[in-house]
C-alpha cells in the first residue's frame, strides 16, 4: 500500500500474509475498535491467487455489456458472458474468493462469526474510470454506502477488497474524514421523511421493506456528500494506492471513499448486526441518533 500524506489518519496497516490468520483476543480487541472506528484495514502482502485458467478471466471482454461488475448468484454467474465451461471456472474462482474472505474476518473478528451475513462476491475485471450515467452512481466521488432499494435498518455494510491486478497498476481510493464529522456537517441541511412515504415506497416496490428514517439519512448523506462539488474538492482526505496484492477491508457505510482509478478486483460484501460489533455505540446508527437525540430506527 502506497498512500499520498494527508491530514486523515484512516488506514492501518496489518502484517497478515495468510487468510486463515492466529491472532490472540487482545489484537482481535483491537482491530476490531480501529476498523468500527472507521479506519481501513491494510494488508498489502494478502494475495489472492490465481491458477493460469483463472488469469485467462482477467480481461474485460468476459463482462456482459448489461452490469459494471461480475457476480455469484447461488450458482450462476451474472454480468458475464462465454461458454459453459468458462462460466463454470469463473463461478469457482468467485466462490473461492467468497470463502477466503468470509473466512478472514471470522479469523480476524471471532465475535462477528455468528452473526456475519455473507452477501454478495463479485469480481470487477473493467476499468474503474469511466462515464458514469449520473452523479448519484459516480463512485469517484466521496460518499458512505447506501442502498436506494434495500433498507438495512442500521445495518452494517462490510466489505473486504482484493487487488488481482496483472500489470502492476494500484487501485486508488480517496479516503475522507471520520463519518461523524462529515455527518455533523450535512445533517442540518437533511429534513425528516415525509409522513407516510415509507409506506408508498414499499407498495410501489420501490424498496423492498420499509425505509426508516436512518436509511433515509444515509441516503440522503449519500447524495449530499457526491452533490456538493466543494466539499469533494476541500474536505479532508488522502489519496491511497492499494497495489496489486493487497487486501484491504472497511465497513463501507462509515468509511467515507471514493473509487478513483484501477482494474481487476475481487469484493466480498458481508452484512453485520449493530449488536453483534465489539463497540455498538461506533456504528453509524448510534453516532446519527447521537447526534438527533432520538430513535431513528422503530
Amino acid at each position: 500500500m502506497e498512500s499520498v500524506p494527508g491530514p486523515v489518519e484512516s488506514v492501518l496497516d496489518l502484517d497478515i500474509k495468510t487468510w486463515s490468520p492466529q491472532i490472540g483476543s487482545a489484537v482481535s480487541d483491537q482491530l476490531a475498535m480501529a476498523l468500527e472506528q472507521g479506519k481501513v484495514l491494510c494488508l498489502a502482502d494478502l494475495p489472492f491467487v490465481l491458477s493460469a485458467r483463472e488469469r485467462e478471466f482477467l480481461s474485460p471482454v468476459w463482462l456482459s455489456g448489461k452490469r459494471k461488475n461480475i457476480s455469484l448468484d447461488g450458482d450462476h454467474v451474472r454480468g458475464a458472458t462465454g461458454a459453459s465451461d468458462a462460466m463454470a471456472d469463473m463461478g469457482a474462482m468467485i466462490k473461492r474468493y467468497a470463502g477466503q474472505a468470509t473466512g478472514l474476518i471470522t479469523r480476524l473478528f471471532p465475535r462477528y462469526t455468528n452473526r456475519l451475513k455473507a452477501a454478495r462476491t463479485s469480481f470487477r475485471p473493467g476499468l474503474v474510470e469511466g462515464s458514469p450515467a449520473s452523479w448519484r452512481k459516480d463512485d469517484s466521488r466521496l460518499h458512505v454506502d447506501a442502498f436506494p432499494s434495500r433498507p438495512n435498518h442500521g445495518e452494517r455494510i462490510l466489505r473486504v477488497f482484493t487487488n488481482v491486478n496483472d500489470e502492476g497498476v494500484a487501485r486508488i481510493w480517496r479516503v475522507g474524514e471520520p463519518f461523524e464529522n462529515a455527518a455533523r456537517n450535512f445533517l442540518p441541511a437533511i429534513p425528516r421523511p415525509i409522513a407516510g412515504s415509507a409506506m408508498l415506497l414499499r407498495a410501489l416496490k420501490i424498496t423492498k421493506a420499509l425505509r426508516s428514517e436512518y436509511d433515509h439519512i444515509m441516503l440522503q448523506l449519500h447524495d449530499r456528500m457526491k452533490a456538493d462539488t466543494h466539499y469533494q474538492a476541500s474536505a479532508p482526505q488522502r489519496e491511497v494506492h492499494f497495489q496489486p496484492g493487497t487486501t484491504w477491508i472497511c465497513f463501507s457505510d462509515q468509511v467515507l471513499h471514493a473509487a478513483m482509478s484501477g482494474q481487476y478486483m475481487f469484493e466480498q460484501t458481508i452484512h453485520l448486526p449493530v449488536a453483534a460489533q465489539y463497540h455498538p455505540e461506533l456504528s453509524p446508527l448510534k453516532t446519527l441518533e447521537k447526534i438527533k437525540g432520538r430513535a431513528l430506527v422503530a
